[in-house]
């Protein structure tokens, strides 16, 4: 059990955001889930998230034991680009699904983490690899991993406020008319097709913006780097398409019949790699920029269309 005193300068606060601010390895969702359940009290006394505290308040958190995860550790190959105490960096291969959801409950990058990782983050109460943000299925690349909760939620906030840079790497269809600019518009899952998102008016969807850049046009095809400002499901490929552009291989929002030939049989989804990752150490506060390789599908293609160049 631990037990705060309130100060003179904490009078007046919430109890949840105060708390929030005591302990950043804990969410102020989770925080509230613990008050609410009567774990967290003030002079022996159960209150509100909400309650304003005053000075020589006890407050007393007696934090449950994490429960465990039901998702099971498998013995799957997974390619670490980097890991300490606190993070890891993967390079995801396209076709692994990152988590498992519906009857889908192995074979995922997180039944690998499970193995292969011991130390995980314990986000609202279940131990559970720190997934701090996902990429597709058949998007490769980077990915970077919680390994406590205190990395989470920094990492989190990092993401939330934009400071962690993320660029990506297409091939798309087509030749652009502007080389470079920026989409701005808002995305909700399609009414028609559940799997799909689609953009839509402002009061209805999530604002996502990305910036993109034309690196290389041949053939039909451009490769483009494409660099997330907000990171909404299926974003890059939903605002290529906007574009009209969608991406090679693409099977939900591409034109796959124009690429799927004997040339390109190699192709077994978007050709879309989380290229590089820039983020500041949560415990260090080191500046960390990592890149990895582009798959060697993809090197391929760009070979058989003359789309070659340096990174």
């Amino acid at each position: 059990m631990e037990i705060l005193k309130v100060d003179e300068q904490s009078k007046k606060e919430r109890l949840d955001v105060y708390l929030t601010n005591k302990r950043q390895d804990l969410t102020r969702s989770f925080i509230k889930t613990l008050i609410d359940n009567g774990f967290i009290t003030v002079n022996d006394k159960k209150v509100k998230a909400g309650y304003k505290l005053l000075k020589d308040d006890i407050i007393k958190l007696d934090i449950p034991r994490l429960q465990p995860s039901e998702i099971l550790p498998e013995n799957i190959d997974i390619d670490i680009v980097y890991e300490d105490d606190d993070v890891v960096v993967i390079n995801k291969a396209q076709g692994m699904v990152v988590h498992p959801a519906g009857k889908l409950k192995s074979g995922t990058l997180v039944n690998a983490l499970l193995y292969h990782i011991k130390d995980l983050s314990g986000i609202n109460g279940k131990i559970r690899p720190g997934i701090v943000h996902r990429i597709d299925k058949d998007t490769s690349g980077l990915i970077v991993v919680a390994k406590n909760n205190f990395s989470h939620i920094n990492l989190q906030k990092q993401i939330q406020n934009k400071s962690c840079q993320r660029i990506y790497l297409a091939v798309t269809f087509g030749k652009f008319k502007n080389e470079s600019g920026e989409i701005k518009n808002y995305l909700a899952r399609s009414k028609t097709n559940y799997e799909k998102f689609c953009v839509v008016p402002n009061n209805l969807g999530r604002f996502a913006q990305t910036n993109y850049k034309v690196l290389a046009y041949n053939n039909g095809f451009s490769l483009v780097k494409f660099q997330l400002k907000t990171g909404r499901t299926h974003q890059i490929r939903v605002h290529s398409l906007y574009l009209g552009h969608p991406i090679v291989g693409d099977k939900l929002y591409g034109n796959v019949e124009k690429v799927v030939n004997k040339k390109f049989d190699y192709i077994k989804g978007q050709l879309l790699h989380a290229y590089k990752i820039t983020f500041v150490h949560p415990r260090t506060q080191q500046i960390l920029t990592f890149t990895c390789p582009l798959p060697e599908y993809f090197e391929k293609f760009l070979k058989d269309n003359d789309l070659e160049v340096s990174l």
